[in-house]
């Protein structure tokens, strides 16, 4: 076989194992070559190009969903009926009225322990005690010194003072007591997605949800190949109109999604929320289809040629072919982005080889 026509076998095998690769993720060939060719009569007539030492990678595209990422339900507590919700879009915002219950505000705190009891003397102390003063301080109100432990935390007459002063100035009933109910412990900043609560509706039930503020990008990925995918990793974001973005990987669901429950079909698949470094590289769009680039394998200071330089041996593997007309049996690695990873006998950074233009 003519050096020529093995080339463009090989390049014909290279492109499948490339096209492969996309679909599983991985582009690698470890092929074992046999003894190194003779020196052929003359080299073909071809440009040449010098073995690079370089980091190839590989990588997979997965389809995501821009957006405010999934939606936590918000319940409420106490009793009462509602008398005034927010609006779709509305944000929560710390010691803010976020709701109305029998004409009162229910403002927003920020914190990991709900309000679980009635808060109204020295001896309460705890978790829920420590969001109420951490609160307050935020606020500007003065809470005296607060131990580091938020369990030892104790419902002190400086915290009663700081609340009385608060509930005033929030529009609440100034008694220096708190109760469960009149306020709404979130995680954080809070953006209103949907309102499920009707006025006049009981307190004690589902009233709304609430995503980040943030727009991120959810994205589907088979439990199976969530393995790859590393919290931090660095990602690019495929707008609609083919934009980049650039992002990390922020959170890794734990929960599986057991696919199409009504068809019984697909794969289990984890959400895989991804974050753009920039948020107002997507300020224009408020929800859309989008590709998330992810690399999956990189090898890291390898010798690599372009696809074209490897020429199939007849005694099997493949070759690169010198100035000199000589073959220099190779094995291959990697294939990425129309270079693939060679090493072999003789095989250096700046070597000279033949490759088809």
């Amino acid at each position: 076989m003519a050096a020529d026509t093995r080339r463009r076998a090989v390049i014909g095998i290279a492109v499948l194992v490339v096209v492969v690769g996309a679909v599983l993720g991985v582009a690698v060939i470890d092929s074992r070559h046999g003894s190194a060719a003779s020196v052929t009569a003359t080299p073909p007539s071809a440009q040449t190009v010098a073995v690079k030492r370089m980091d190839l990678s590989n990588g997979q595209s997965f389809g995501g969903t821009l957006g405010f990422g999934a939606p936590q339900a918000v319940k409420g507590a106490g009793s009462g009926v509602v008398t005034k919700l927010p609006k779709i879009g509305d944000v929560a915002a710390q010691g803010k009225a976020l709701y109305w219950v029998n004409d009162k505000p229910v403002p927003v705190f920020f914190g990991d322990t709900p309000l679980f009891r009635k808060l109204d003397g020295p001896t309460v102390k705890g978790a829920d005690v420590a969001v109420v003063a951490q609160n307050l301080k935020a606020l500007g109100y003065s809470v005296g010194i607060l131990p580091k432990d938020p369990q030892e935390t104790a419902f002190t007459p400086a915290v009663a003072a700081a609340l009385k002063k608060w509930e005033k100035n929030a529009g609440l009933d100034d008694t220096g007591t708190l109760d469960v109910g009149q306020v709404l412990v979130l995680a954080g900043p809070m953006r209103v997605n949907s309102v499920t609560a009707q006025l006049g509706d009981p307190v004690a039930g589902d009233l709304l949800t609430v995503t980040s503020t943030q727009k991120v990008v959810t994205m589907p990925v088979d439990a199976t190949e969530v393995g790859q995918i590393k919290t931090g990793a660095a990602v690019t974001i495929i707008r609609p109109d083919n934009k980049t973005v650039t992002a990390k990987v922020t959170a890794i669901s734990t929960t599986v999604d057991g696919g199409d429950k009504q068809q019984n079909t697909g794969p289990p698949k984890l959400n895989v929320t991804v974050t753009p470094d920039d948020p107002s590289t997507l300020s224009d769009l408020d929800a859309a289809s989008v590709q998330v680039q992810v690399t999956t394998s990189v090898h890291k200071g390898v010798l690599a040629v372009p696809v074209g330089a490897l020429v199939a041996l007849r005694e099997g593997g493949y070759a690169v072919q010198t100035v000199d007309g000589k073959y220099h049996a190779v094995q291959t690695g990697m294939f990425a982005n129309g270079m693939v990873e060679i090493s072999g006998d003789g095989v250096a950074e700046g070597l000279k080889v033949v490759t088809t233009s």
